[in-house]
């Protein structure tokens, strides 16, 4: 079981976190969402809680909560530039559809 990063995505969330000037990684969830059912949540941790589960890319901790890792086990969370788009995205092999505007999934 594992949530992994690409390394351009550990390069952006360190960066950030530096320009931050704190942080100890970021926590990557789950919530009931969306019209496809749930949508990720993405925060940065500042304190760890007694029950996360973490794993490391690069550099850069992910947590997550064993509920989450259910629906993320195999994701990789990747930094994508395309055109004047950028963003995180999500390559979850666990997802069997995603709402036309790709703010949630269905499993």
């Amino acid at each position: 079981m594992a949530i992994t990063l690409s390394e351009r995505a550990a390069d952006h969330i360190r960066n950030f976190l530096t320009r931050r000037g704190k942080g100890l990684g970021i926590r990557l969830g789950v919530k009931t969402s969306g019209c496809s059912g749930m949508a990720y949540k993405l925060e940065f941790v500042d304190v760890a809680h007694d029950d996360d589960l973490t794993f490391e890319s690069f550099g850069v901790t992910v947590f997550t909560d064993a509920k989450s890792l259910a629906y993320l086990d195999g994701t990789e969370l990747d930094y994508t530039k395309e055109g004047l788009n950028e963003g995180f995205k999500f390559n979850n092999p666990n997802v069997k559809n995603e709402c036309g505007c790709g703010e949630s999934f269905h499993v």
